[in-house]
C-alpha cells in the first residue's frame, strides 16, 4: 500500500468527492433523494456550520476514502462531542489501515477541540469494519432508533 496523506477536502474535488460520497451510499443500499449531495457540499464549506470532510489521498493524488463529522451536544455531561458521521473506504484497499488512519485524524480533531469523546455508529452486518471499531475499545450498550417523521 502506497503512503496515505489524510486532509480535508477541496472545493475543486467535488466531482471525485462525490463519486467516493455515491460508492458510500450503495454500499449502506441508501438511494439518494435528489439534492442531497448539494446540501452535504454545502455543510462542507459553510463556515458556520460545524460539519467537515477530511479524505484520505494516496500517493497517486486519488481520493480512497473520506470521513465526514460534526460536533453534537452530550446534555448530560454538559459538553461537547465529535460525532462521526461518515467513514468510507475505497473496497480494494480495505485493511489497509486507512479506516485507521481516518479514525485516528477525527480523535487528533477532538484533542485539538478539547473534546473527551468520539462517537458514531455502524450498521450490525459490517462485521470488517467492526473488526477495526472493536480495536479502540469495548462498544456503547445503546440501541439506536430512528423513525421518519411524517
Amino acid at each position: 500500500m502506497s503512503e496515505v496523506t489524510i486532509r480535508s477536502v477541496r472545493k475543486s474535488e467535488r466531482k471525485e468527492w462525490e463519486q467516493v460520497f455515491l460508492d458510500y451510499a450503495e454500499f449502506y443500499k441508501v438511494m439518494l433523494e435528489p439534492g442531497t449531495q448539494d446540501a452535504v457540499w454545502e455543510w462542507i464549506f459553510d463556515a458556520e456550520n460545524d460539519f467537515w470532510c477530511d479524505v484520505a489521498i494516496d500517493d497517486a493524488n486519488q481520493i480512497i476514502g473520506f470521513t465526514q463529522y460534526q460536533l453534537m451536544h452530550r446534555s448530560l455531561s454538559g459538553g461537547m462531542v465529535v460525532y462521526l458521521s461518515d467513514l468510507f473506504v475505497n473496497p480494494n484497499i480495505r485493511g489497509s489501515g486507512t479506516g485507521r488512519k481516518l479514525i485516528d485524524h477525527v480523535f487528533a480533531f477532538a484533542r485539538s477541540k478539547g473534546i473527551s469523546n468520539v462517537r458514531w455508529l455502524t450498521q450490525d452486518f459490517n462485521y470488517a469494519a467492526r473488526q477495526l471499531y472493536d480495536s479502540y475499545g469495548r462498544k456503547s450498550d445503546f440501541v439506536l432508533y430512528s423513525f421518519p417523521v411524517e
